[in-house]
Order: structure tokens, then sequence, then C-alpha cells
């Protein structure tokens, strides 16, 4: 048996061990179930019978997909959390079964494992690929001591419309930025692929963020010409970077599903690509295909997703690829297609050592999962993140040495869960250090703490369906008393200094399954933010949310606010050493913040169209401008751009140009400044964007001093896909460039493409 012998080439020993499988053998390598069992035991006299049939089929599931696993009939699980329970599993498959073949175990490893990171789109706020490097590094070792393989993230869909709930998975609006940060989760999760790390998979092939209204699972209906150009650079990024599998999406793109689109999933992914690893459906996307009138049954769709390219079904029960041996016996499908999906299949067990390590070392785990390295990475990732939208008189940082007294108000101040955002599963919400406790802490010794919970936050209309997998969710009591809650609220701010009042959604309002009709704050935060301000007590507001909100009042009267997202187990302490200055903010938007949600889908790097110059007055009744530009973000130190050029007057196709500025910090604080350039295409074959960006870097400016910022442009970042010739292409044209600290940059010049 060739393929034992890890000496040998991986390919030698894939296609020795596929030799060996039989039709039902290579179909259960790509099966992959959802497994909800334990290893706790039903009572004696636990009566399964009496209970009605879909109960009994529950409780009954994890025995028959054990079942399965010992009959060679299963090639991966997932959802299992439990180091002993995975190594009980995985020794079904190795030491039970003819072949020996391992299990492949994968999870929603988003943000973290234990400890818990900022969301998706607050590491995107950092416009910092290092640090997310490091991040999902760290949540790759705290998960594979578990015995977990594979993430099903990043979540790499361009979010254009912030009522669809996944945005907060993502990074944003802009496929530059988008792409940058996608490479970077590919390489902080997967590393070398060795027992560190764990198998990346970028998703949702493609355009799933284009959701119609914004609602999840909605379809998707969008030209050539965008899904290129916006939707698809974070999936070319991914792959380049080394991606190990890709995750197809649900939904129906241009009236084709994507989990049975041969376009999508061979023709674009793998030839124009050169994706070599393999495609996972999302869950039960398979058998959905059957659900959208796309294929006659289950076993036409078993067919038509394993002839679009599609390797692997995630189901949850009754797998249609359970129906392609009998597929090959009718002619339908090839014997060779399904080999060639067994074959990448087997390729990533091998590649991650599997056959050589099937354990995980439960002895260790528990160390690994207590580092105090990854806890210190959450609080620098959290500070890194925070984005001051305005600070108006130098209301912020907070002077310790002046304020006696601080109103804490709000429920998210001091909720655990909430801290932590949604998308995750091993948290310990007892080690979660709240925004109360983080000022609480700061301000130890030097100043008097007031909490108020203050008003209530409604719970969704329609139930979170995680909610069920996780005891730690908080929410506001059902007779909870508005009136008196927000009058105490009104009383403790009106005898402090400062008032540090957190609005936002908790984290169960956004996610999947959390998409929203409206952007306003929920309930009655700003009717109390306003009685708040009545009092005339300054007020520092802090935003805990994963997409814009409303925030037109609060920009108009609040002197000083702060986007904290969901910031993590140490997100607390990030948020006060902002507040107070330890930390100097240096977050910068992942999107276009609307000021409400009639205005979107609004984004930056709109087409110029007609009569451009009157834009931001489309509407008749009111401005059509952000609230805040994507980009934005301030800082606490001061910063200049000067000296713009260029390496050359004239750039030849296919060459690369230098451009250059300087960065002054005229500030007496050290301070980080992200950098961007954004151009504009003049003419060419197609029409191009007002303003894209093409390049960035987060840069550390000492107080007083300057750095030179050097940063290309080349073909990567002028080619672009035409309709007009149904091809990529590059132009000999007129280009703007800009380069300053958001997309309304102002200092420019020009470069003329030959």
């Amino acid at each position: 048996m060739s393929y034992r012998d890890h000496t040998l080439p991986i390919a030698h020993r894939v296609e020795d061990l596929l030799s060996r499988l039989s039709i039902e053998e290579k179909a259960g390598q790509l099966t992959q179930y959802f497994y909800t069992g334990t290893d706790e035991p039903l009572p004696d006299d636990f009566d399964i019978e009496s209970l009605p049939p879909e109960y009994r089929e529950h409780i009954d599931l994890p025995r028959r997909i054990e079942e399965a696993v010992k009959d060679g009939r299963a090639g991966s699980l997932l959802f299992v959390r439990d180091g002993r329970l995975i190594n009980r599993l995985q020794r079904l498959a190795v030491e039970e079964t003819a072949h020996g073949i391992p299990l492949l175990f994968g999870f929603d490893v988003v943000h973290g494992w234990r400890t818990v990171f900022p969301v998706p789109i607050a590491l995107a706020a950092t416009w910092d690929p290092a640090q997310i490097e490091q991040v999902q590094a760290a949540a790759a070792r705290e998960a594979r001591s578990v015995g977990v393989h594979w993430t099903f993230a990043p979540t790499i869909d361009i979010a254009h419309d912030p009522r669809w709930g996944r945005m907060i998975e993502g990074s944003g609006e802009d496929p530059h930025l988008g792409a940058t940060i996608a490479a970077a989760h590919v390489r902080g999760f997967q590393g070398d692929l060795g027992p560190d790390s764990v198998m990346a998979t970028p998703k949702h092939f493609l355009g799933y963020g284009a959701a119609r209204g914004g609602r999840d699972y909605e379809d998707v209906d969008i030209s050539e010409s965008e899904l290129r150009n916006v939707y698809l650079p974070p999936f070319r990024a991914a792959v380049e970077a080394g991606a190990a599998a890709v995750m197809s999406a649900y939904m129906d793109l241009n009236g084709v599903p994507a989990s049975g689109n041969r376009r999508l999933l061979t023709e674009l992914l793998r030839e124009e690509l050169g994706f070599d690893g393999f495609v996972v459906s999302d869950a039960n996307a398979v058998r959905s295909l059957e659900t959208q009138h796309f294929a006659k049954d289950l076993e036409d769709a078993a067919v038509r997703a394993l002839a679009a390219g599609l390797d692997m079904e995630m189901c949850m029960m009754g797998p249609a690829f359970d129906l392609l041996p009998q597929a090959v016996a009718e002619g339908r499908v090839s014997e060779d297609l399904l080999d060639a999906a067994v074959r990448r299949v087997l390729t990533a067990k091998f590649r991650l050592g599997l056959f050589e390590r099937p354990y995980s070392d439960e002895a260790a785990t528990a160390t690994t999962l207590a580092s105090p390295d990854h806890r210190a990475l959450a609080q620098t990732a959290a500070e890194r993140s925070l984005v001051l939208l305005k600070n108006e008189a130098g209301t912020l940082p907070l002077q310790l040495d002046t304020i006696r007294s601080v109103a804490v108000i709000g429920q998210l101040a001091d909720s655990r869960r909430d801290t932590l955002g949604p998308w995750i599963f091993d948290h310990d919400t007892e080690e979660t250090v709240t925004i109360l406790e983080g000022v609480r802490n700061r301000f130890a010794g030097a100043a008097e703490i007031v909490f108020e919970p203050g008003a209530g936050i409604p719970e969704r209309l329609h139930p979170s369906p995680f909610d069920v997998l996780d005891p730690t969710v908080e929410r506001t009591p059902a007779d909870w008393d508005d009136e008196s809650a927000i009058r105490r609220a009104v009383t403790a701010a009106e005898s402090a200094d400062v008032a540090i009042v957190v609005v936002g959604q908790r984290q169960n309002q956004i996610g999947e399954k959390a998409s929203v009709s409206t952007l306003d704050l929920p309930a009655r935060q700003l009717e109390q933010l306003q009685q708040i301000h009545a009092t005339g007590t300054p007020i520092v507001l802090v935003v805990m949310s994963g997409r814009p909100l409303d925030l037109r009042w609060p920009d108009e009267n609040v002197a000083a606010i702060v986007q904290a997202w969901y910031p993590g187990t140490r997100g607390g302490e990030a948020v006060a050493a902002v507040l107070t200055g330890d930390v100097n903010p240096a977050g910068r938007l992942p999107f276009t913040w609307p000021q409400h949600v009639g205005q979107v889908p609004l984004v930056y790097n709109h087409y110029r169209t007609f009569l451009p110059h009157e834009r931001d007055s489309r509407y008749f009744n009111e401005s059509n401008a952000p609230l805040y530009p994507f980009g934005h973000g301030l800082s606490y130190a001061s910063f200049r751009y000067e000296n713009l050029r260029v390496d050359r007057p004239e750039l030849s196709i296919g060459e690369t140009a230098l451009v250059s500025v300087d960065v002054v910090n005229e500030s007496d604080r050290d301070g980080d400044e992200v950098v961007q350039l954004y151009i504009h295409q003049r003419y060419g074959t197609s029409s191009r964007p007002v303003r894209e960006l093409k390049a960035f870097t987060r840069v550390a400016v000492p107080a007083g001093g300057s750095r030179t910022v050097d940063l290309e442009l080349g073909p990567r970042q002028l080619r672009y896909w035409s309709a007009a010739t149904n091809s990529e292409v590059q132009d000999a044209t007129l280009l703007d460039i800009w380069v300053g600290g958001s997309s309304r940059a102002d200092l420019g010049t020009t470069l003329t493409v030959l």
C-alpha cells in the first residue's frame, strides 16, 4: 500500500489510494455531514420511539453518521468542537474502515476560536494585512489544537448593501481592499499547512453579497462587468494566495444556481483562475438545486453539481451525493469525473499530513487555548480596528487628570456576549472584557464610574437560528421598564463630567439570516441619546455594530463618535485605551457610510454618468452625499501630504510606475496614517469609476516627523474587464491620481499611459 508511504510524492499516493476505492467509497469521500452528537449517553429509560418522527430522526442522526463513517460513506464532518469527540470519530475512520482514510473536520473559524478577535469587517478596518495574517494564524493554532483541520472562512463577498447581514463577515465594498485582505486571511489560516494550520475556504463563489434588496439567500442578477471587476478580484487574490478550498454559494446567479453552475465552478474558477483545490457546497446547497426548481430530483441535483465542478457536498442529512454510484451505473455521470473530485479531496488530506497525524494532542489543547499571547494579539487587533468618526474641539482623548466622574450608558456597554460579535461557537464569555470593564480598569483610582444600562434593545421579529446553539446570548428582560431605565441613565449622565454612551445592535442582529430593512438605532437609543445631550454633559458616542447605522443626529450634535464594531475578547480594554489616548486610533472605514437607508446601495467607486457635477443632488429633497466617505477615519495626530510625484512622465502599457508622497505628522503625537492611492481613467475601451482604490499602506509617523511612502501602479492595478471586448484590457489613456487619507483625497497629479 504505497499510499501509506509518506516519502512518496502526494500525487503517487493519491493515485494508489484512489485505485483501491469502490464507487461507494469514492462518493463517501465527497460527502460532509453536520455532526451534532455528543459523547453523553442517552438515559437508560429514554424512549426514543415515543418521540415524533422528526425528533427521532434528529436524535438518531449522529448514530447514522457514525455508521456512514465506518462504512466509508463519509469523508468529512463539521461542527464538532470537542477534541476528545473529534479523536473518537477519527478513530472510526482510521481504525475501523478498510483503507483508514482520515476524516476532514471543518468548522466556521471566522474571527477566532477560544480567543475572539474583532469581527472580519473590523479587521478590514485596520487596513493592515500583516495584522490580519497574525490574527488568523492564532485562530488556526487554536482550532487545530482541538482537531479542526479546515475553516469555512474567509468570507470575501463584496457588500454594497448594508442591509445585508453578512457584510460583517467580509471586507466591505472595495475590490482592491477586499482582494488584499482576502489573501491575508488565506495566508494566515493556511501558513504552510503544517500541524498548526487549517485549510482556508474563501466564500461564497460568486456574487453572493449582491443579494437582491440586501436580503440573505435572495437571487443575484448582476452584469458580467460588475461580476468580474467588483466581485471576482478577492477570489482571484485568494486563489493566488494558495487557498486549498472554495465554497460555492446558495443563490441563483443570473438565473443559474451557483452550486450547479459549470461556467462559474469550472470555466471561471478552475480554467481561468487556475484554482487546483476542491470546491465544497454551502450547507444543503446541492439538495437545494431541487428546491430551486433547477434539478429534476436529488439524483439530478447530484449529477449536475458534480458536472458543474463541485467536489464535496455539505449536508445536514440525506446527501444527494449518496446517489452518485447509481448515477454512474446509469451512465448519467462518468467515473472519471467522480475520480477527479475524489482526487482533489484526497490531495488535501495528504497535504495536511492527516495520514501521518490523524489525531490531535488532547493534553496540549488547554495550553494553546489559554495562550496569553493570543489575548494580547486580540487587544492589539481591536485597538487597530477602531475608527474615530468624529472628534470636535479635542473632546477625545479623555484626560484622566481632569475627569472625576464618568457615566457609562447602554446595555451593550456591559454585554459580554455582544462584545464578541456573531459567528463564534467555542467562546468563553467569562474572560470577555466589556467596554464598561475596560473603562473601569483604565479610570481606576482616577474617577468614579457610574453605569446605567438604559434603553432596552428589542428582540428580533424572526429569531436567529444560531441562538439555540449559544446559551450565552444576552437579551433585554421581557419586563424591562424603558421609561425608568432611560430616566436613570439621564440622571447619571447629568451628574457626570462626561458620558460614554454605547449604542448599536446586538450580535444576533447582524450576520447570516440577519438582514434588516432599516439602519435606525434600535428602539429608543436615539431618544435616550437626545435626552442625555439635553443635560449639557459632554458625550462620547461609541457605536457597536457591523454595519453603518443612521447617525445623522449624533453627527450633528455629539462631539465625538467612535466606531467600535464587535471588538472581541479584549475589546473593552481596546476601547478604553483609545478613549483615553493610550492608543492613537487609525482604523479606516472599509465602506461608504450612508446618511440613511434610503441611499443604499451607496459606494464611492460609482461611474460619472450624466451630469456628474450634480451627483450629490440626485434626490430633490436632500443631499445624496455619504455621512462618512470610504476610507475615512480620524486621528489624535494631524497629517499633511506633500510632494506627490511619479517616477516617470509617461507609462507604457505593461510597465509599472512608482508613485511617491511625503506624509508629515504636524502634531506632537506619534500616529499611524493609512495612505490611500486612487485613480480615475479619463477615457478608454470602457468608462471607468470616478475613483478606484489601487494601493494603500498603513505607516507609523512619529510626532513632528515625516515618512516617504512609495506605492506601485502597474498593469495589475490598471487592467479591467470590458464589456466592449468581452475581455480584460489595459488602455492607453490619461490617469488622474490622488493620494491621501480617504477616498476624498485632494492631492493629485496625472500620468499618461501610452
